[in-house]
C-alpha cells in the first residue's frame, strides 16, 4: 500500500458531511417522527417533492429501502415487473423485489445502448395478456443514471417515450432515480423533467450530494400514506429524524456542484486512456475501465493508493465531492507509476 494517503474512487457513497452540514444536523429542530412528526424532516420532503415534481415524499433511509417500499406497495404475488438490464433492483438489493415485494422481475435488453431500453422493447414484451396461470404484467421500473452501465442517463424526450409504451400496456411506472440529480446537471435539465409521467421515484440524497444518510420515495399523497406504514414495517422509522433531513436539506442546495465532479469523471477518463487503458468517456460521474482482470487490478490499485472496485467484469471508478481535480491528477500518476 502506497505510504501516501489513499484516494477513494470506490463510490460517491463515501463523501463525509463537511463542517457546513454537520453545524446544521447540531442546530436542527427536531420532533418524534414517529409520533408527532419532526418539522426539519417535513421541510426535507417538502422542498424534495418540489424539485422531483411529486405531490409528496417520504424520507427513507436508504434507496434500496425507497425502492422496496414502491415495489412492495406496486406489486402483487404473481405479478411481473420490468427494469433494463443489470439495473439496481434486480442485482444489487439482495433479491427484496422477489422476496419481500413478491415480483418476478424481467430484464429488458440495452437496445438503445449502455443502460437504455426503447419503447418497442416494452410493447413487446409488456403488451397482450395471457392465460389465467401466466403473471401478470404490473410495473417497469427505470433508472437514471443506471450505474452499472457507467452512469448513462435517459433524456426527458426517451423518458417520456418510455413511460408513453408503459401507460400503452397497462404498467405502473417507477423510476430508481438514485442520481437522477446527475442526470439532470448533466442533461441541463430539472430534475421533475425526468420523473414526469412516473408513478413513483426514489431519490438518494447520501451520493454525489453528500449527506451521511438517507433518500427520499416520492408520488401521490395517497402513495406516501401508504408507504410510511410500509417504512415503519420494514423497521425504518426515526424518531428524531431532523438531524438527519438536515443534512438532506444542506444536500439539496448543492446539486449544482455535480457538474465538478462529471468534469473530474472525464478528465480521469481521459487521462487513463492517455494511459494506454480502455475508459470511455462518462456521461456523469461514473467511469468504466475494460482491464483483463478486473478483480485483480482492483489489487493493484489499492496497493498503488487507488481505491476502486470491480463490477460486471469492469473496473469502476466514481468521483465525487471529497476528492479534487488535484486528488484526480495524483491517482493518475499512481496509475502511471504501476507500469513503471
Amino acid at each position: 500500500m502506497s505510504s501516501a494517503a489513499p484516494i477513494d474512487l470506490r463510490s460517491d457513497t463515501v463523501t463525509r458531511p463537511d463542517a457546513e452540514m454537520r453545524a446544521a444536523m447540531a442546530a436542527a429542530d427536531v420532533g418524534d417522527d414517529v409520533l408527532d412528526g419532526d418539522p426539519t424532516m417535513r421541510a426535507l420532503e417538502d422542498r424534495a417533492a418540489e424539485l422531483l415534481g411529486v405531490d409528496a415524499t417520504l424520507w427513507v433511509p436508504s434507496g434500496s429501502m425507497g425502492n422496496l417500499v414502491a415495489l412492495f406497495l406496486h406489486l402483487r404475488r404473481g405479478d411481473r415487473f420490468f427494469a433494463p438490464q443489470r439495473a439496481h433492483v434486480l442485482d444489487s438489493e439482495v433479491g427484496t423485489a422477489s422476496w419481500l415485494a413478491g415480483g418476478m422481475p424481467q430484464p429488458l435488453p440495452w437496445t438503445a445502448g449502455p443502460g437504455r431500453i426503447t419503447a418497442e422493447d416494452i410493447r413487446a414484451s409488456a403488451l397482450g395478456g395471457g392465460a389465467y396461470f401466466a403473471l401478470r404484467n404490473r410495473l417497469l421500473c427505470l433508472e437514471n443514471t443506471h450505474n452499472a452501465a457507467g452512469g448513462t442517463t435517459t433524456s426527458p424526450q426517451e423518458h417520456a417515450e418510455l413511460v408513453a409504451a408503459a401507460r400503452e400496456a397497462g404498467l405502473l411506472v417507477h423510476l430508481d432515480g438514485a442520481r437522477v440529480w446527475n442526470a439532470a446537471v448533466a442533461l441541463k435539465t430539472a430534475p421533475a423533467d425526468l420523473t414526469r409521467g412516473v408513478d413513483t421515484v426514489q431519490a438518494c440524497l447520501s451520493k454525489g450530494l453528500g449527506a451521511p444518510v438517507g433518500s427520499v420515495v416520492g408520488g401521490s399523497a395517497d402513495f406516501v400514506h401508504e408507504a410510511r406504514r410500509v417504512r415503519k414495517m420494514l423497521g425504518g422509522g426515526v424518531r428524531q429524524g431532523g438531524v438527519l433531513a438536515a443534512a438532506g436539506l444542506v444536500a439539496l442546495e448543492r446539486v449544482d456542484r455535480l457538474a465538478e465532479d462529471h468534469d473530474n469523471a472525464r478528465f480521469l477518463a481521459s487521462g487513463l486512456r492517455e494511459l494506454g487503458w480502455d475508459a470511455a468517456a462518462p456521461e456523469t460521474n461514473i467511469v468504466m475501465a475494460e482491464v483483463p482482470d478486473p478483480a485483480g487490478a482492483v489489487g493493484r490499485l489499492r496497493r498503488a493508493g487507488v481505491l476502486a472496485l470491480s463490477l460486471g467484469g469492469r473496473l469502476r471508478l466514481i468521483t465525487h465531492r471529497d476528492v479534487s481535480r488535484d486528488d484526480i491528477r495524483q491517482a493518475l500518476d499512481r496509475i502511471a507509476a504501476l507500469s513503471d
